[in-house]
């Protein structure tokens, strides 16, 4: 049975032989926040490995590969490796599943499996990049600026410039020029400034 005392969860048992009750002061709150630490930790290295798996569909979207490439593309990219035992596997599951198929071909003296993605491969890929920009989108969305001119989105940066007392955002002084130009406004007006981030 579980109570609370004092802000700590504490464990309430009885000895059966005296009948006794003692009162077992345990932090539980310490022991799930490491639970929970442990469960976060296997939490992110399950999201880890399917960001892995995702990135492996990513590079066979891009054409046939054998799994030696798939290890190398993925470190040369990411700076970080994926295990083996996460890639050979997974390619055995798409193949089971039919997204993937594979030819052995000579690659160098040897003969590898390069694996290839079927139409249905594909498609499903092409549905997960969708829901991924989705995702991104709606990540970044609230970062993004709009350019007063061409309305097109600036994610970091862009030109600013003060126009009749505003700080105006344009994704290029170009931009701006003509934004000047459709207002009546001099070109040599207020100066502009080119920012890193915004």
């Amino acid at each position: 049975m579980l109570w609370a005392m004092q802000g700590y969860k504490c464990i309430f048992f009885r000895y059966i032989s005296t009948r006794n009750t003692y009162i077992c002061p345990i932090a539980l709150s310490t022991m799930m926040s490491a639970m929970t630490a442990k469960a976060k930790a296997e939490s992110m290295q399950d999201l880890l490995s399917d960001f892995s798996r995702f990135y492996i569909l990513m590079i066979l979207y891009e054409g046939p590969a054998h799994g030696y490439s798939i290890l190398n593309r993925f470190k040369e990219r990411l700076g970080k490796e994926v295990s083996p035992s996460l890639v050979y596997p997974f390619l055995q599951q798409l193949e089971e599943k039919g997204l993937v198929k594979h030819e052995l071909k000579p690659v160098g003296e040897k003969e590898k499996k390069v694996f290839e993605l079927t139409k249905e491969g594909k498609e499903l890929t092409t549905g997960l990049f969708k829901r991924f920009a989705g995702l991104v989108s709606v990540a970044i969305e609230p970062s993004l600026n709009v350019c007063a001119h061409c309305g097109c989105k600036v994610y970091e940066g862009g030109y600013h410039e003060v126009i009749k007392g505003k700080k105006t955002t344009f994704c290029c002084m170009h931009c701006a020029q003509s934004y000047k130009e459709e207002l009546g406004l001099p070109k040599s007006g207020a100066r502009g400034e080119r920012h890193v981030h915004s």
